[in-house]
């Protein structure tokens, strides 16, 4: 057992030092296909930035559109990560090829994830999930060139529910769209594919319990992985999380991405769900998911619920998986290019 440990920890080591060497190849730690590798005139460029968020530094990037002009007037779009993802993987991917469509775009790391400021690490609360998108808006309004009354949102996996609770009430926000949507509150309360629904209250007790030891100044308790043997990534039975392992842990991997979470996170999360209130959205809304995505129920359960919303659609990407909509290219050309209608036609910009 002594050894087995051992091995285990060793795989662990390795595979953190593949992290590391992947992102450090990219200077702005880029892990996405085609990334930015450098800013050259006259093409799509990235500033890596910095901001204040009710007193935590947030860490985001800005990509700007070929041929940028400070002094000109363009729509701008922010792009929500999802869980355990960053800004330097597939949001990055989306907000760089939404730049090269004419668009401002921002992605940033979550308050308490990545590269941005807060303590404890990787809480996950959808209070501040949420208040991430608005803060994003704070800023890129603000940023030479952007026209604040063409203001779009994007949301990914978690920070496409995070998106969908943050247009509810913010109205800077003109044009809503999420690709393969995850209402982290309901997965969190009754499992992936309502598969925990019987120990609802048991996890809410252990998250209580987490929350009483952090009280009283006792170590931080996590939820989830931070990383996976090829033993234990062989033996993952559901293919959602066994591609998003993949993913995260080896083909788009990055050191500050990461699968925990504090576990007292749940007692806001799991009392938390995208849909609630979302007939306040009156915004265009596009939605957008796998046909094959095991989390395509989810999608499926918002979308009818935005009765007020002013135009809506529901694209599903055939054959498309959850994870694939990350970083297969004929999948995510297909959702890039509805992106860009959709964003056209509800951003009308006579440059673009």
């Amino acid at each position: 057992m002594k050894y087995l440990g051992l091995f285990i920890l060793m795989s662990m080591l390795s595979i953190h030092k593949t992290i590391r060497a992947q992102s450090e190849k990219n200077p702005f730690g880029l892990v996405y296909e085609g990334a930015i590798t450098e800013n050259v005139d006259g093409k799509v460029n990235i500033l890596p930035v910095r901001y204040k968020l009710n007193g935590i530094d947030i860490a985001a990037n800005v990509y700007t559109p070929a041929n940028y002009d400070r002094t000109k007037k363009y729509p701008a779009i922010t792009i929500a990560h999802p869980n355990g993802g960053i800004k330097e993987q597939t949001a990055g991917l989306y907000a760089q090829h939404l730049a090269e469509a004419g668009y401002i775009t921002i992605t940033a790391d979550a308050a308490y994830q990545g590269a941005s400021g807060g303590q404890p690490r990787h809480m996950d609360k959808p209070q501040f999930r949420t208040e991430d998108i608005r803060g994003m808006a704070d800023f890129i309004s603000q940023y030479p060139g952007v026209d604040r009354e063409r203001l779009g949102a994007l949301g990914i996996c978690g920070g496409g529910g995070y998106t969908l609770k943050a247009v509810q009430s913010d109205k800077r926000f003109k044009a809503v769209a999420t690709l393969s949507m995850f209402n982290t509150g309901i997965v969190r309360k009754n499992g992936f594919l309502n598969s925990q629904i019987s120990t609802i209250q048991e996890r809410l007790k252990q998250a209580s319990k987490a929350r009483e030891q952090e009280a009283g100044g006792g170590e931080i308790v996590y939820s989830g992985v931070d990383g996976i043997t090829d033993e234990e990534l062989a033996k993952v039975s559901t293919l959602f999380y066994r591609q998003g392992y993949e993913y995260y842990f080896r083909t788009h991997a990055h050191p500050n991405s990461t699968f925990l979470y504090t576990t007292s996170s749940l007692m806001d999360l799991m009392a938390w769900n995208a849909t609630d209130d979302i007939d306040l959205i009156d915004q265009p809304l596009l939605m957008i998911a796998g046909s094959n995505a095991q989390t395509l129920y989810l999608t499926l359960d918002a979308f009818p619920k935005a009765t007020n919303s002013k135009s809506k659609e529901l694209f599903l990407i055939e054959g498309a998986t959850h994870i694939e909509t990350y970083w297969k290219p004929e999948y995510v050309n297909q959702a890039v290019n509805k992106l860009v209608d959709f964003y056209q036609n509800h951003l009308s910009n006579t440059d673009l």
